[in-house]
């Protein structure tokens, strides 16, 4: 994914000896580093794809052979196919005779878009719409013969052979929607399509959801016309009613539906559903709607029938996540936090636990593959470092376990079907993405595919710090931190100091990897004379389930003592000037700065809040009750925790930033936070982008948005 840079310099400020950026160059995205898009392994293991985008206007998907250093072979470009335009993603069959081309793609909320879909034959050549309108969510059938998708919350099938389209539901509407998520799901549970073609093609199951009891939200949309708009959608805030779900079976030979049935209980949630290959069935997730009793269950379609395969249960939460991999013999592989770190676990057909695959005090990030040729499970851990990422292999067994590299820096990889290569992926604080291919069993680089040295030496001439790791004890904790100091620092000066942070449940800020818009920011800052640091406190991630969970029943409370903890303590340095300290933060960091502010309000001097949630009641309900429970549960963890009830205690600087069409963290938040710092009668600065979402951007937003925040901070701290 591309990074957007901002950095903004102005001349009286700059070092004399640096050069100047111009924000229009900067706006041409001349400092984006290159990454390989939409890389597929072809089901022969020795094949893989990528899509190579020349601008907004021509794009490629391209073949490449592993193993081999070649120029490639073209499968699809739409120079030869003008009538495919902005192509933006692709997806082959089963047997990889067609391609499914995404294009003309408009964005609904985070994960959810509507696109035009072209259908290619590699044969034939041949090129065909899937239908004129925008759907959603195409999906192949396994054979090739056919292909599902949603439009206007009703699912279809489209026969290809007579291009015969079956409607498959009919109660689509404001209220009901068939085969892709609500809202919560899609932002929480991080999935939108919400069917599946079972692997002989016969039928499809899919998810209904029924949001009658759901609370509308609305918000104006001012756009350009004379009267703005209302737009509502459902969204259900902390303690209210969540969508009804309900799973069905449609055979297309006899056009009828079968209810999948949960005997004894009724699933509030369903986070998973799919098919997977073989004989393993349609394996089912289920959740409580305290989310700390996770299922997983194997429906047999023959009899209607579930069984349970597995099932977890925590006092507090369990984490959702996608490391399920079945093995040829039905067995599977799975992660879990249950001995206080995430380790992979291997069971048997029927549920029942072989062993442990991975132990120690470190967790496992990231579950690839296992290669039956070479006998190996493939994953990514932070063993060594909680701040860095290492690729390593492991047989079965739990043994011959091998490091294919090093805990240093951010090491990714993407394996080829089989695992006989992998594309290996690396970053650091210094060095942007490099990709190189590795033949797996003997982990040997056989080439470098994509390197971004020209980017390297376009920024070395500005002569930004790197970023310094290090860790602070605070509060019985050892917390992970960067720092940024200017180019020509002096010990022996005082420098103002400004926090970053997000302080999240499970995320991760302090980490060895090239970063995003926002580190170059940072570091233009400080080479303006400013010391830039970022503290991940408890309740983020990597550091093993009581650390993570630390803050339960209790967002921000303990987060925000660790910051102004850290502060203080920061603020003690000889080069810090204790006076001069702000903190800011995006969405949860928004939260953690305004309440940092005012609670801390004798260490910080500035704080500035972009998109802020500022009452764990005005959030939505899968996000919030994971970590709050309800508020009718926990009325005092919601309350005592929200900024709105410290307002008077403002005395430092204060600018607060929201997008007026924020589907996420509605402008609401802030709104109410205005309102209790204007009768508390404080001073403060504001801005709302209008009709903006959660992201802030588009057009010259962006540019505007951290223009403003630079010349907030060089005037106030």
């Amino acid at each position: 994914m591309k990074q957007i840079v901002f950095l903004f310099f102005f001349a009286s400020l700059c070092l004399a000896q640096k050069p100047s950026l111009s924000l229009d160059k900067l706006w041409k995205e001349d400092y984006n580093p290159e990454r390989l898009e939409s890389i597929r392994s072809m089901k022969n293991g020795t094949q893989y794809t990528v899509l190579d985008k020349e601008g907004t206007s021509q794009a490629a998907i391209i073949r490449y052979d592993f193993g081999k250093l070649n120029d490639g072979v073209v499968l699809f470009n739409t120079a030869a196919y003008p009538k495919v335009k902005s192509l933006s993603g692709y997806a082959f069959s089963k047997k990889e005779q067609k391609i499914l081309l995404e294009t003309a793609s408009d964005q609904i909320y985070r994960r959810s878009k509507q696109a035009i879909y072209w259908i290619y034959d590699l044969s034939t050549k041949a090129l065909e719409k899937v239908v004129d309108a925008k759907i959603q969510e195409p999906l192949f059938s396994p054979d090739g013969t056919k292909i599902a998708y949603v439009y206007r919350r009703n699912l279809f099938v489209k026969e290809l052979h007579n291009q015969n389209i079956i409607q498959v539901t009919f109660d689509g509407d404001y209220k009901t929607i068939n085969g892709i998520t609500d809202w919560v799901y899609e932002e929480e549970f991080g999935f939108v399509r919400a069917f599946d073609w079972s692997p002989d093609s016969s039928e499809l199951v899919y998810m209904r959801f029924d949001e009658s009891n759901v609370p509308i939200f609305s918000m104006d949309i001012y756009g350009k016309d004379v009267y703005p708009f209302p737009y509502p959608f459902r969204y259900p805030k902390a303690g209210e009613e969540n969508s009804e779900i309900t799973s069905y079976r449609f055979t297309l030979d006899t056009r009828k539906k079968d209810k999948i049935h949960f005997e004894g209980e009724y699933p509030y949630y369903v986070p998973r559903m799919s098919y997977l290959d073989g004989a393993n069935g349609l394996i089912i997730q289920t959740l409580n709607r305290h989310q700390n009793d996770l299922k997983v269950w194997r429906w047999n379609s023959q009899q209607n029938k579930l069984q349970l395969l597995l099932e977890e249960k925590e006092e507090t939460y369990v984490s959702i996540h996608d490391n399920l991999k079945f093995l040829a013999n039905g067995s599977f592989l799975w992660t879990s936090e249950k001995d206080g770190f995430n380790h992979i676990y291997h069971y048997d057909t029927n549920g029942s636990l072989i062993r442990q695959i991975t132990k120690g005090n470190w967790e496992v990030t990231a579950l690839f593959d296992y290669s039956p040729k070479n006998k190996e499970i493939y994953y990514q851990s932070v063993e060594g470092s909680s701040i860095e990422r290492g690729l390593y292999a492991i047989k079965l067994s739990g043994k011959g376990k091998r490091k294919l590299q090093p805990t240093q820096g951010t090491n990714g990889a993407t394996f080829s079907v089989g695992g006989s290569y992998y594309i290996h992926s690396y970053s650091d604080e210094k060095t942007p993405p490099i990709y190189t291919l590795y033949e797996t069993r003997k982990n040997t680089p056989l080439y470098t595919i994509l390197k971004n040295d020209t980017l390297t030496k376009t920024l070395q001439p500005f002569g930004f710090s790197d970023k310094e790791f290090s860790t602070l004890e605070i509060n019985g904790a050892s917390l992970n931190m960067w720092m940024i100091k200017p180019a020509d620092f002096d010990p022996s000066k005082q420098y103002p100091m400004l926090m970053f942070q997000y302080s999240g449940p499970g995320s991760q800020q302090v980490a060895n990897r090239w970063g995003n818009e926002r580190d170059l920011w940072h570091k233009s800052l400080a080479n303006q004379g400013y010391i830039i640091a970022c503290v991940d406190g408890k309740g983020t991630g990597f550091k093993g389930a009581a650390f993570k969970k630390a803050t339960y029943l209790n967002l921000v409370k303990y987060e925000a003592l660790d910051q102004i903890a850290a502060a203080k303590q920061l603020g003690a340095l000889p080069f810090v000037d204790a006076n001069r300290i702000g903190i800011w933060g995006w969405s949860f960091g928004g939260h953690m700065a305004t309440h940092c502010l005012l609670t801390g309000n004798d260490v910080f001097s500035l704080g500035l809040a972009v998109a802020p949630v500022t009452n764990w009641r005005f959030y939505d309900t899968i996000y919030t009750e994971r970590f709050m429970r309800t508020p009718q549960e926990n009325p005092e963890g919601y309350d005592l925790n929200s900024p709105l009830n410290y307002a008077n205690q403002l005395k430092g600087k204060f600018l607060i930033i929201h997008g007026s069409g924020d589907d996420n963290v509605h402008v609401q938040n802030t709104m109410r936070m205005v309102e209790e710092l204007i009768q508390a009668d404080k001073q403060f600065e504001w801005m709302i982008y209008p009709d903006k979402n959660h992201g802030i951007y588009g057009g010259n937003t962006r540019k505007h948005l951290y223009s403003k925040m630079t010349n907030f901070i060089l005037e106030n701290l």
